[in-house]
């Protein structure tokens, strides 16, 4: 790779990849890496290009088995781990993708989530609130992460003494994402999975001998000309929308306050006028984005920027890279708090785009209004460090003053 350090496991390139991706884009925007096996992609319009072309998909199993493909056979102990993401319609493509997608659509409104941001209105002020009273500390185990997750809880009908579940479990599953889990890694999402859609199971049958009003209940009951969710994707669905629904909106909202700490001009923009708190939720997503990378099986040939990536291969879509594209930002570096367009990928293109984009927006929006308004001198005590993963990229922590 000569001296562009793109190196997903570097403590270095995680903390700042914006100097490896500006060098890529220039140099080398499609190219093959080795110690991960995949074809790196880093121009906006190549990213976007991909995202929506129907030879690129989250699986392949609907048309090869692993060996067709030319893939090592699933170990058989990870078989609990992976009936129950494949359930949900996150690693699956047309028809089931569209079929699922379909019906989850027909709970999951966008008047339902709009409803709800009186609730989460109500519980970021509560967060923030109660973060005051304590004179700061760590915003994220305080504020950034007890909102998302009681947002879906509350929303999916989970019992809040069962709350202090999810989060363990989630994270665990998650670790599953990164690139080369570990053995550990793997066996922990196994476990997790078993342990999560076991409890998901009772939760389930009950509500459907008594259902409630909440989006388990919902699930259900939700049927389109006779066609409904079965029980393992039923389960499948609540698993995706708990984790997706919150581990990258936690870390957003750490990246957020990390970039506008490090930007005390915006920071003093925005505090100066709440208005702007939309556009810099945007922004926001864009600047440093929590979930950089999201990766595609290659279905049939494809060439991209000149470049033939054959089929079996794995494509990884930087999306992070695309985000700071001076070919479709100006001046991409600089955080703007009122950019106008901002384009960013961050919740995806294609079919595949993030189901809960608006539910994140509200909960971003109304996390960042809360202490704004109740913390207006919030101020960094030290520098925060990185978490190691690179899929999911967030801060380990992020301690402040108010």
């Amino acid at each position: 790779m000569g001296n562009i350090p793109y190196d997903p496991w570097s403590p270095d390139f995680v903390a700042d990849p914006y100097p490896a991706y500006a060098a890529l884009r220039a140099e080398r925007p499609v190219f093959f890496h080795e110690p991960t096996g995949q074809w790196v992609v880093t121009r906006y319009a190549d990213v976007d290009a991909l995202l929506r072309d129907r030879r690129l998909g989250r699986s392949y199993l609907h048309l090869a088995t692993h060996e067709e493909f030319g893939q090592p056979a699933e170990a058989d102990f990870l078989t609990p781990f992976w009936d129950l993401i494949r359930a949900g319609m996150l690693d699956v493509e047309p028809p089931a993708h569209t079929r699922l997608r379909r019906l989850v659509s027909r709970a999951f409104t966008a008047r339902m989530v709009e409803g709800l941001r009186p609730t989460v209105r109500r519980l970021a002020e509560e967060l923030a609130g109660a973060f005051v009273a304590e004179g700061g500390g760590d915003l994220l185990t305080r504020v950034a992460e007890p909102l998302p997750v009681t947002v879906i809880a509350e929303m999916l009908g989970i019992p809040e003494s069962d709350r202090p579940l999810l989060r363990p479990w989630s994270a665990d599953i998650c670790g599953m994402y990164e690139l080369n889990p570990s053995a550990q890694t793997q066996r922990t999402a196994v476990a997790a999975a078993v342990e999560f859609s076991g409890y998901l199971r009772e939760l389930a049958r009950a509500r459907r001998r008594d259902p409630r009003v909440d989006l388990i209940s919902s699930l259900a009951q939700v049927a389109d000309e006779g066609d409904r969710l079965s029980e393992d994707e039923l389960i499948g669905t609540c698993v995706l929308l708990l984790n997706a629904g919150h581990e990258a909106t936690v870390n957003a909202t750490g990246n957020g306050w990390w970039s506008l700490l490090r930007n005390p001009g915006e920071l003093a923009r925005l505090r100066a006028d709440h208005t702007l708190v939309p556009s810099a939720v945007e922004e926001l997503l864009r600047y440093d984005t929590a979930a950089p990378m999201f990766e595609r099986w290659v279905l049939e040939d494809v060439t991209v920027g000149g470049v033939t990536i054959p089929r079996g291969a794995e494509v990884a879509l930087q999306f992070a890279g695309a985000n700071r594209d001076p070919a479709v930002f100006a001046d991409p570096d600089r955080l703007d708090l009122g950019r106008d367009p901002n384009p960013h990928i961050t919740f995806g293109l294609g079919i595949h785009y993030c189901l809960g984009a608006p539910l994140a927006r509200i909960e971003l929006a109304e996390s960042f209004g809360a202490l704004l308004r109740l913390a207006p001198g919030l101020a960094l005590v030290e520098e925060p460090k990185w978490k190691p993963g690179f899929v999911l990229r967030g801060l380990e922590e992020l301690q402040v003053t108010v």
